[in-house]
């Protein structure tokens, strides 16, 4: 069953270069009807039968949402056998074909995504189909730590220390450092032991396969001044070799980590394919006490003795506050919602965005490269037994965090800019899934990329980290079902910021290419113009700023719409223990919470949340 896919796969990718036409759209929505086929799995041998449905009505906590926070939340709590917990999720449960790393791109093309989607604003995606991002959000019993690209990265010591300075007690780089240590199971060849940690919930490992490249450019890393670090130990600043949510190979996500080994719990209760609409608030009290949801089509209510938990994450539980009834009182009195609490949810909305355009062409075979990955049998056998190319997270390798000439943080060891390096470009698959990933024109595909269809070509995808610019999210309507509206806002920043400091990191990357390593391979930039920039000289600062307005990416970090604040931050959602502001028996536990964006992807500050957050409660409550 996990072959299958990657053969015809593989197969299709082969005759891509030599076909005319649609073929390219064509292999990819096969590539996507495969991994659906999979999902029939689940309906013969579930580790969650709908008979487990819970037939009761009242629970002491009600958790909506089985991200990474909200498995964690439902496995601790749940530990005390006296405290019945009921586990939301309006997805299904996974099928195996998720735990084979390589597949994690084509994922996204899945039921396990909701397929949202961002608004088209001007000034930015000029070269994007439509003019709107592809915003993946995990719809499934794990949620995006199922569909994610598996990257471990706990983020910046300053990042947690800030989050305290803003008036948030307890949420120091002190205060959260022991529950990374306790959720990790971390098995890192080259790893700061005394900030590790052993046996946790969540596999930290290095991934088994690596190409030829990613050892060039990490040497051109220290080459050029970086450090090799153990970026979630001692020191995040400097080069390092990717770490991955993966155990033997094969991806380890939140319904792995904590919901597998709790779920035969009597007093832990896992309902999957229940969408949760609206949490029932009194107004008279601003008490919250229950949670509607549809499950099978039909409504079905459940009532919290103690609380009711939004873990649905940072696009969706700013939604469903706002179908409650809490949220910006012009909004949903707009869409005829009464309105309950009136609080900033949804009006700041920080993202993580990337360039993918930047590559360079070397003169070995050290890149990844589909049709050899075809011919290659090791590769079919290896994933059986964790080895191989197909254990690669999506071609993701290596890691280097910079902090360029242009930032302004007075901490020296804090990071600007993240380079990301990939042992292959959107050439790689000949278009059929990173094409649409990264939202990239056809036109503008085939202007650049086909002319690299027989090249050694690797890319860096930068990613500013800390952004000026934010966006915000709306409600479509009152309408559950309908998705919320999503506005990136990117490069909004007046004084351009943003941009700049993709030009650093861009400069920053030339530097290292010109590394001897890199020089001994012929390592060089692909100087092959963005359509609609060539009027600017290539590789100048105007021609730069033209093509990250022109192509730009997500890497789906988007955080503080429901934002973590004290009481007069007129910006806050949830107070320091991520009660929700003015309303009782109501918590936000995911990364809509995180009140500034972080250094870092968000799948270990979210499993970390979860682990925080249930102590929290815990502590609350006496259980």
């Amino acid at each position: 069953m996990k072959i299958i896919p990657f053969l015809l796969f593989i197969i299709l990718a082969a005759f891509a270069p030599k076909t005319e036409g649609n073929l390219y759209q064509l292999a990819g929505d096969v590539v996507s009807f495969l991994i659906e086929i999979t999902r029939i799995q689940p309906y013969l041998l579930s580790l969650y039968p709908a008979k487990n449905r819970p037939k009761e009505e009242h629970f002491d906590f009600i958790i909506i949402g089985s991200g990474p926070s909200g498995s964690a939340l439902a496995n601790r709590l749940t530990e005390n056998p006296n405290v019945k917990v009921l586990l939301l999720e309006s997805g299904e449960e996974p099928s195996l074909i998720v735990d084979i790393p390589i597949v994690a791109g084509a994922l996204e093309f899945t039921s396990y995504n909701y397929n949202y989607k961002s608004q088209r604003q001007p000034n930015f995606c000029t070269g994007c189909p439509n003019g709107v991002l592809q915003w993946p959000h995990g719809n499934v019993l794990g949620g995006s730590s199922v569909i994610n690209y598996m990257i471990y990265v706990r983020g910046n010591p300053a990042d947690y220390d800030k989050w305290a300075a803003l008036g948030n007690p307890g949420w120091s780089y002190e205060d959260i450092l022991p529950y990374f240590k306790k959720l990790e199971d971390s098995r890192v060849s080259r790893s700061d032991e005394a900030y590790r940690g052993k046996g946790g919930n969540v596999a930290v490992s290095d991934v088994p396969w690596r190409s030829g490249i990613v050892d060039v450019y990490v040497n051109a890393c220290t080459e050029a001044g970086h450090e090799y670090v153990d970026y979630n130990g001692r020191r995040q600043l400097g080069v390092s070799y990717i770490q991955s949510t993966t155990r033997n190979g094969a991806r380890w996500h939140a319904e792995k980590a904590y919901l597998r080994q709790a779920r035969s719990r009597k007093n832990l209760k896992i309902q999957v394919k229940s969408r949760a609409t609206k949490i029932l608030i009194d107004p008279r009290t601003k008490t919250a006490y229950g949670v509607e949801y549809y499950y099978e089509k039909k409504r079905h209510v459940v009532y919290a003795k103690k609380e009711v938990i939004s873990s649905a994450g940072s696009l969706n539980s700013p939604q469903l506050l706002m179908l409650s009834g809490v949220g910006p009182k012009d909004h949903l009195e707009e869409l005829g919602i009464p309105v309950i609490q009136d609080l900033p949810v949804g009006k700041k909305m920080y993202d993580h965005a990337t360039f993918p355009l930047i590559m360079f062409q070397v003169d070995k075979p050290l890149v990844i490269n589909a049709v050899t990955a075809a011919l290659n049998p090791f590769n079919y056998i290896g994933v059986l037994f964790g080895k191989g190319l197909f254990t690669s997270i999506g071609g993701v390798e290596a890691i280097t965090y910079v902090k360029t000439n242009i930032s302004t943080d007075p901490d020296p060891l804090y990071p600007d800019v993240e380079l990301l390096m990939v042992g292959g470009a959107l050439n790689t698959d000949f278009g059929i899934i990173f094409r649409k990933i990264f939202n990239v024109k056809p036109e503008i595909y085939n202007k650049i990329f086909l002319p690299l269809f027989t090249k050694y070509v690797y890319m860096v995808t930068p990613v500013v980290l800390h952004p000026k610019s934010f966006g915000w999210i709306k409600l479509n309507s009152s309408n559950p079902w309908d998705a919320p509206l999503f506005y990136p806002n990117y490069f909004s920043d007046p004084e351009d910021h943003d941009v700049k400091t993709f030009i650093a990191a861009f400069r920053e990357l030339e530097r290292i290419n010109s590394m001897p390593s890199m020089q001994k391979i012929g390592s060089r930039i692909v100087s092959i113009p963005v359509p609609g920039c060539e009027s600017h000289r290539f590789d100048s600062d105007e021609y730069w700023a033209c093509a990250v307005r022109t192509v730009i990416g997500s890497y789906y970090h988007q955080v503080a719409t429901c934002k973590m604040g004290p009481e007069g931050d007129p910006e806050a959602v949830v107070d320091h223990k991520l009660r929700v502001h003015g309303v009782k028996k109501l918590r936000v536990v995911d990364t809509s919470v995180i009140p500034i964006p972080p250094a870092t992807h968000n799948v270990g500050p979210a499993y970390a949340i979860g682990e925080k957050a249930a102590d929290i409660i815990k502590n609350c409550y006496g259980i």
